[in-house]
């Protein structure tokens, strides 16, 4: 068990650092960060309901739900901001990684189940919005050009932060602590 977590982390700080992976300190495009977003939003939903599903503990399944609900709206803001702009979210290196990170995530969920699944998805969430913050402070919202997708990303960022204690409170209590 504690494998499996020490490998998602591993992959979520490889991911995170991932957004900085771009040539010479020049940071993301604003249709790069467009797909970063959208992404790493996306990959929490489909964590969140599979987690809706298969958990049999309230607390981790209302966590679960916060997480489809203020990670769709994100995403919502987002889509709408990138046709206000006419910008099309345009892959890369960064995004592919949140993505096959988060395939690989949901495949792990899928084969536990219980105590484990609650432990596992939650760990994930701790350390995927340490992750995303940490990309949000150094990479996303320095390296935005224009004002209302940085004005976006910096709303948004309160919520991460609540989530992250929010997961991170769960977590102790799933723990015993």
């Amino acid at each position: 068990m504690k494998a499996i977590r020490t490998a998602w982390l591993c992959v979520l700080v490889l991911a995170g650092a991932g957004a900085g992976a771009f040539a010479h300190g020049s940071g993301p495009t604003d249709p790069q960060i467009a797909a970063i977003v959208v992404v790493a939003n996306q990959v929490d939903v489909d964590a969140g309901k599979l987690a809706q599903e298969k958990s049999g503990t309230k607390d981790v399944k209302e966590f679960a739900a916060l997480m489809v609900a203020d990670h769709t709206a994100v995403n919502r803001a987002a889509g709408e901001l990138v046709q206000k702009l006419k910008v099309t979210p345009e892959a890369n290196a960064t995004s592919d990684s949140l993505q096959q990170g988060g395939d690989k995530n949901l495949a792990t969920l899928k084969g536990l189940s219980g105590a484990a699944f609650d432990r596992v998805y939650v760990d994930h969430e701790v350390a995927y919005h340490e992750a995303v913050i940490e990309a949000l402070d150094k990479t996303l919202i320095p390296s935005a050009h224009n004002a209302e997708l940085k004005a976006l990303l910096i709303k948004v960022r309160p919520a991460f932060i609540a989530h992250l204690e929010h997961a991170r409170q769960l977590q102790k209590r799933l723990a015993g602590g």
